[in-house]
């Protein structure tokens, strides 16, 4: 591991960072981080960071993982930081130092072109849109030239482009080394330039897909590790969550029956008894699914009783359990007609591996009660998700992770809450580490103002929205747009986007007019602009300078407790005698709150505004929590400071 005097001299002042970086500035608590996790990597023991904005924590962590002496993987919490680290951070470093870093990028199976899929698809029957021909047109052309085969190069691809989800590289319609496709495939390819890397950068959902699936069969991935950098560690309760979880959507029966269907024309199948019975599985998932839909959002499911009755959800009153039986029972035979087809192939075994989990599934989801799981349904668009979760995760991560990695660092610019490591080392489960806190590079008390209007009602009172849309008229004209406007959900954002767009003199823009990457542009390239949007604004967004002078929140950020899965926790925490809200909701907002004020500041040229729409952080008893945790910031109630503080010449 490289010596602590070397990477002194690396990240100093007069090193070959500072000599090829042209905004260089010398952070002693970058060398601080950088020591630390080169010390844990080097003797194996885990770590937590903290790494106040500013403290430029990528390079802190690169330069320890380019010098270990065994593979590390780095994962990002957002696949915009997976770029950076890979297209930017890691050539850098190349050219800093004058030599070849072995490297190499991972994205999950989903962003990458199967090549069997693509020759097989049908064009007139498997085409959605009337643009779908065009699409696939491109497609075809991309395929025969990249490299990667990752549809990131397909930048006039719509994001949702449903034509996409019956070309990826899915883990369920895999057949591994038996596919002909097999060596010239872009997962394969991927993997093998993992497994001659020294570093492998994935994302978060990669990473928990493959630990979750490491069986070593051909769904996972990631080569052998000896040490994890987890960067946005904040996140990795909820990611965890899910893919040690259990999932069966309506998505997921209607590509097996298709693919079904696919199948039995390719091998010229004349039975039409295994027709008809995929016919009936398709109808019975209709009637069944159809039954959850209503309104969008994550509900409970009721435990069935032995005699299957029924469960209730809340919008689309009782759900009868006849759908469920039919279901049930068409799975199980299409499962035997396919085994019990004369003629049997790769294609054939793969649908009957698919058709027995989702059996499996489905009663592990609607049949189990287990005490450890919360069981929950979610309706997206056109889409029903059924799910068992894991309550906890913390004994999960202990054994399968952190027993078995040398090393897992975890990094984070709000990791902490109230000074300690304590909240987040609990939820996951982390026994035994070492802490490092680095303050931030910046100057909270010279660059911003903390402020929060006393003369607004709490946010669940009647009157609220409208005080909150005066507020935010009147900060916007203090620091003239320039702003995000962040919310804690989306109806909330778009009544006050409603009120508001005919009353403010500036551009405004609005989280679902366009894709992510798309909004953030538009935002930057717009003289004073404002954009109104939800949680996935609040953190990995990076805008420097003028443009963004001001972060407004409407309101303390606590999860909603009606959710099925906050509940779980909030209740399996009280009935083990602890407290739920001091405990988990209020550190969980605080690491929330912080991520979003943290957008403002972004360099030590930065000035700006926060604003929270929610006095209940001065009034009530915790709020005391919330500004012990947050960055050092002058607090105002007046809404004349914000105009003196950004008119004024900070150098006087």
């Amino acid at each position: 591991m490289i010596p602590a005097d070397q990477l002194s001299e690396i990240l100093g002042p007069s090193g070959p960072i500072a000599r090829m970086h042209p905004n260089y500035e010398f952070r002693s608590g970058q060398i601080r981080m950088a020591q630390a996790v080169a010390d844990a990597i080097g003797t194996r023991y885990h770590l937590c960071v903290e790494a106040g904005t500013g403290t430029g924590k990528t390079l802190a962590y690169l330069l320890p993982c380019i010098h270990s002496s065994g593979r590390v993987i780095i994962s990002t919490g957002t696949k915009n930081l997976q770029d950076q680290i890979f297209f930017k951070d890691v050539p850098f470093l190349e050219e800093a130092l004058d030599r070849k870093i072995s490297a190499c990028y991972l994205k999950g199976r989903s962003n990458y072109l199967c090549l069997k899929k693509l020759a097989g698809i049908d064009e007139g029957g498997w085409l959605f849109s009337r643009q779908d021909p065009e699409y696939l047109r491109s497609i075809r052309a991309w395929s025969r030239v990249t490299e990667t085969g990752d549809r990131a190069e397909l930048k006039d691809l719509p994001e949702d482009l449903l034509l996409w989800h019956f070309l990826e590289a899915s883990r369920e319609t895999c057949t591994g080394q038996k596919c002909p496709d097999f060596d010239a495939c872009f997962v394969t390819r991927v993997r093998q330039r993992a497994l001659e890397s020294d570093i492998v950068i994935v994302n978060h959902h990669l990473f928990f897909a493959d630990l979750a699936l490491r069986q070593g069969d051909f769904g996972a991935v990631l080569p052998d590790y000896s040490a994890v950098v987890f960067d946005e560690a904040h996140e990795l309760e909820n990611v965890a969550t899910q893919y040690f979880g259990t999932m069966v959507s309506s998505y997921r029966l209607d590509e097996f029956a298709r693919d079904c269907s696919r199948t039995l024309d390719d091998l010229g199948s004349p039975s039409d008894f295994i027709r008809e019975q995929v016919a009936r599985l398709l109808a019975s998932a209709g009637e069944f699914f159809g039954a959850f839909r209503g309104r969008e959002g994550r509900y409970p499911l009721r435990e069935l009783g032995s005699d299957l009755e029924m469960r209730r959800g809340p919008q689309s009153g009782t759900v009868p359990a006849d759908p469920y039986r039919r279901l049930r029972t068409h799975l199980t035979t299409v499962g035997s007609a396919l085994e019990g087809m004369p003629v049997q192939s790769d294609a054939v075994d793969s649908l009957q591996r698919r058709c027995q989990e989702l059996h499996d599934e489905l009663v592990a989801i609607l049949e189990s009660a287990s005490t450890e799981h919360v069981y929950w349904y979610d309706v997206r668009g056109k889409g029903v998700f059924l799910w068992a979760s894991p309550i906890r995760v913390s004994s999960i991560l202990a054994d399968r992770l952190f027993g078995e990695v040398n090393t897992v660092v975890l990094t984070s610019a709000t990791l902490s809450t109230g000074g300690t490591f304590d909240f987040i080392r609990s939820r996951l489960g982390l026994r035994e580490c070492r802490e490092l806190i680095v303050d931030s590079h910046f100057d909270f008390k010279e660059q911003a103002v903390f402020y929060v209007p006393m003369d607004i009602p709490e946010p669940r009172e009647e009157g609220w929205a409208a005080c909150a849309c005066d507020e935010i008229e009147r900060i916007l004209e203090a620091s003239r747009g320039c702003a995000f406007v962040l919310f804690t959900s989306i109806s909330q954002m778009e009544t006050i986007y409603g009120v508001l767009r005919s009353r403010l003199p500036y551009p405004l823009f609005m989280q679902g007019e366009g894709s992510k990457s798309g909004l953030l542009e538009k935002f930057r390239s717009t003289p004073h602009a404002v954009l109104f949007a939800t949680s996935s604004f609040w953190q990995g967004v990076d805008v420097q300078g003028e443009q963004l002078s001001c972060v407004i929140i409407d309101k303390l950020p606590f999860s909603v407790p009606s959710d099925p899965l906050v509940a779980a926790r909030i209740r399996h925490l009280n009935e083990s005698g602890s407290n739920a809200f001091y405990e988990y909701q209020i550190p969980e907002a605080i690491i929330l709150l912080k991520q979003g004020l943290g957008r403002l500041i972004r360099n030590r040229a930065d000035r700006g505004i926060l604003a929270l729409l929610d006095k209940r952080i001065a009034t009530r008893s915790y709020g005391k929590y919330f500004l012990r945790s947050l960055p050092p910031a002058p607090v105002t109630r007046n809404i004349a400071d914000l105009r003196n503080f950004l008119h004024r010449d900070p150098s006087s």
